[in-house]
């Protein structure tokens, strides 16, 4: 008898799944424990397993289409058998899987009309898609292709490297065949489950696969170029235009990749030096680390240099990472009523404790990992604040995962301390350290920066005394960290030298209210005016 094969709820917050890749077809003799399909869910791309022996008689969602907990997805019988009561009693509801929120993409995307609908099971050939790589991510970047038109490829090879909002990543191949298409160039943006490239038997012709779903593919932005003219103004003379993407490949008016060695890639970059802007030496024009010492600046315009007497500019394409950053933030700043709780911390005792601690533990501890130990404590007796916003629902979380601002040469990235109020202060020292190498190495894997329940930004560091920070959706709350300043104190009518430090808490105000950020801040100030109070 025919079964159906439902999508399952593979999150507590999952409404809908997207069928991401099938592993299985029509006909396919399945068992139970096998996995037929990998679905994209609201947090990662999952393995769908089947429960069910039999032949796979029908599939009725393409990949790419969405589909809402509990609908048929599939079903499972004999050769043969009549299922069509199944799909009368409970049609399908699958959705198409094209990012439809208040969202927009980040950049237009130019597509033609899709053709009408046609068989393509008799085409021996497979659309490759750009797949979800993290939760925020809409399109994904051709960084670096490992794998050219005519090579014979296998699934779980390396095809390409994308550079995601958050970072540069393996794209892992699941089709066996030929490379007949590329559509992506490198250096150019693909929305999400747009077709990258088309995999099968040599002599297919796959051009139906791409008339029933045109490649998305968003154009590389236009690259720095910078123009200078003389004052008074005049006709600035026209510069030569440069195409870089955020991932740093660079290509030359013509669009060929400029030919560099990876040392002068690197001190190129290291000097802020545009490699359009240089005359190569070596081999076939090659640029080598030489050629990127020896540059004059005058004679060309290179990025951040002042030139008296000119006005210039250049135009800066936005990274993946940047348009997220902004699409999220403004989300979380024009839609949660936010309001600010400011506390002065005196860190005398702290810093005595530092010294202390850094005599005897393995690591170093910084006045950072304190505030991240002091704040999860304090989560722990004020779990209102370490709440989600949910919209229907207020999500009060009962572990503590500290999100850690990182700023890195694109823009910013939160990777995330988990359980950090079960840790020591020598494990969240050490384990920060860590992910804040990687952050900066662009190395973060999805499993490191997902499911922080609160942030903490500090740019005490930087000399900045007191900022505010904006919430980090579906957080309730962000802790901003200012820098700790001598300053005088007054005591039974003496002056005396102590150490100040601000903290400013910001809050949504539909979760936490006025009072409870405060003896949130009052618990916090305690932990960290008398830092033995964390270790007992």
């Amino acid at each position: 008898m025919a079964e159906v094969i439902r999508m399952p709820k593979m999150s507590d917050t999952m409404v809908e799944g997207v069928i991401a890749n099938w592993l299985k077809k029509e006909g396919d003799v399945i068992k139970s424990g096998d996995i037929i399909a990998e679905v994209e869910t609201d947090k990662a791309t999952m393995e769908l397993e089947n429960y069910e022996d039999g032949t796979l008689l029908y599939i009725g969602v393409k990949v790419g289409e969405a589909v809402p907990v509990d609908g048929i997805i599939a079903i499972v019988g004999t050769p043969g058998e009549d299922y069509s009561s199944l799909l009368a009693d409970a049609p399908v509801a699958a959705v198409a899987a094209v990012e439809a929120s208040s969202t927009p993409v980040a950049a237009p995307v130019a597509t033609t009309p899709a053709a009408p609908a046609v068989d393509l099971s008799s085409i021996p050939a497979k659309a490759v898609r750009m797949p979800k790589m993290s939760d925020t991510m809409v399109e994904g970047v051709i960084a670096k292709w490992l794998k050219q038109v005519g090579d014979v490829v296998k699934s779980g090879d390396i095809i390409a490297e994308v550079e995601t909002d958050k970072a540069t990543m393996e794209l892992e191949n699941y089709e066996d065949g030929t490379i007949l298409y590329i559509g992506a160039k490198e250096g150019e943006g693909v929305i999400v489950d747009g077709i990258i490239m088309v995999v099968g038997e040599p002599g297919t012709d796959f051009q139906p696969l791409l008339q029933q779903a045109t490649t998305p593919v968003v154009p590389a932005p236009a690259a720095p170029v910078a123009v200078a003219a003389s004052a008074p103004v005049k006709e600035a003379p026209k510069a030569t235009e440069t195409k870089a993407t955020s991932s740093g490949i660079q290509a030359d008016a013509k669009g060929g990749i400029i030919k560099a060695s990876p040392l002068a890639k690197a001190l190129a970059k290291e000097k802020n030096i545009n490699l359009n802007w240089l005359q190569g030496t070596g081999d076939g024009g090659r640029i080598t680390k030489s050629d990127v010492e020896n540059y004059k600046p005058n004679a060309g315009g290179a990025a951040g240099n002042f030139i008296s007497g000119e006005e210039s500019f250049e135009d800066i394409p936005n990274s993946q990472m940047r348009k997220t950053i902004a699409r999220r933030l403004s989300e979380s700043k024009f839609s949660a009523p936010e309001f600010y709780l400011t506390m002065k911390i005196n860190m005398d005792k702290a810093m005595e404790a530092r010294v202390s601690m850094n005599e005897v533990l393995p690591v170093k501890i910084s006045f950072n990992d304190m505030v991240i130990k002091a704040v999860a404590l304090s989560l722990v007796k004020h779990p209102k604040v370490n709440s989600y916003w949910m919209e229907d629902r207020i999500r009060v979380n009962k572990h503590v995962h500290i999100g850690m601002a990182v700023a890195v040469e694109d823009g910013l990235l939160v990777p995330v301390i988990r359980f950090a109020s079960e840790k020591s202060i020598a494990q969240i020292s050490a384990e920060a350290k860590e992910l804040g190498g990687k952050a900066k190495n662009k190395q973060l894997q999805p499993k490191d920066w997902e499911g922080n329940t609160f942030t903490v930004s500090n740019l005490g560091m930087f000399g900045i005394d007191q900022f505010t920070s904006i919430i980090n959706s579906p957080e309730s709350c962000i802790l901003a960290v200012g820098g700790i300043k001598e300053t005088v104190g007054v005591k039974n009518g003496q002056f005396y030298a102590t150490n100040i430090m601000k903290l400013t808490l910001t809050c949504d105000h539909r979760v936490v209210d006025g009072a409870t950020g405060a003896a949130f801040l009052l618990t916090l100030k305690q932990y960290l005016e008398d830092p033995i109070k964390m270790f007992i």
